[in-house]
């Protein structure tokens, strides 16, 4: 995986690789509740390569989203994600700060 360092606006970055014809997934914050890294509305873009830009979260939920993007992108099917404190994947992946996060991810068909 890499991160892109050309453009940092996440949509901007998206346009711009979905019209290199690559394949494309955003991820949306669509709801916090408590304390959460990043608001709601936030967006990390992800590339079929693995490249992404942007942050839903910040730590290891963000590689926990990049890896469900690659399915995504493999099917087409949208999904939402939760990661909350009394989760245990939100242990694995590094969401303590008490918060819970829901976050969508979907394939961009150019």
């Amino acid at each position: 995986m890499q991160r892109s360092t050309d453009i940092l606006d996440p949509l901007a970055v998206a346009e711009t690789w979905a019209g290199e014809g690559r394949q494309v997934a955003i991820a949306t914050v669509i709801e916090t509740w408590g304390s959460a890294p990043r608001p709601v509305g936030s967006h990390l873009v992800i590339d079929g390569a693995g490249n992404f830009e942007g942050s839903v979260s910040g730590g290891c939920v963000e590689g926990a989203v990049i890896s469900e993007a690659a399915d995504i992108l493999e099917t087409g099917n949208p999904k939402i994600l939760e990661f909350g404190v009394a989760d245990e994947m939100a242990w694995r992946v590094g969401l303590s700060c008490g918060g819970r996060i829901r976050v969508l991810v979907e394939r961009v068909d150019g």
